[in-house]
């Protein structure tokens, strides 16, 4: 069963406007790299020069942020739910 990419808004213009992509990753940097295939110029507005995630974007999965996990290396299971957010600022 492959795993669901949830696509912000600002992205989709990437992913043929696709708000959900599926993918089979064993991890979420293995599904980043897959978007990356599948969507060219995607991995650059999520990953920075170091290959890390960038500090303004979130990544969830199932709600809880891979920062607190293993970051890319976070295991996926059949039928995982990545979400990508990017942060806003605000005042």
């Amino acid at each position: 069963m492959p795993n669901k990419v949830r696509i912000p808004t600002p992205l989709r213009k990437l992913t043929n406007n696709e708000e959900l992509v599926e993918v089979n990753a064993a991890t979420v940097g293995a599904a980043i790299a897959e978007l990356q295939t599948r969507y060219p110029g995607i991995q650059e507005r999520l990953l920075d020069e170091k290959g890390e995630v960038r500090r303004f974007v979130n990544v969830y999965v199932n709600e809880e942020d891979i920062r607190f996990l293993q970051n890319q290396a976070t295991p996926l299971k059949d039928g995982d739910e990545i979400s990508i957010i990017p942060a806003i600022a605000g005042g």
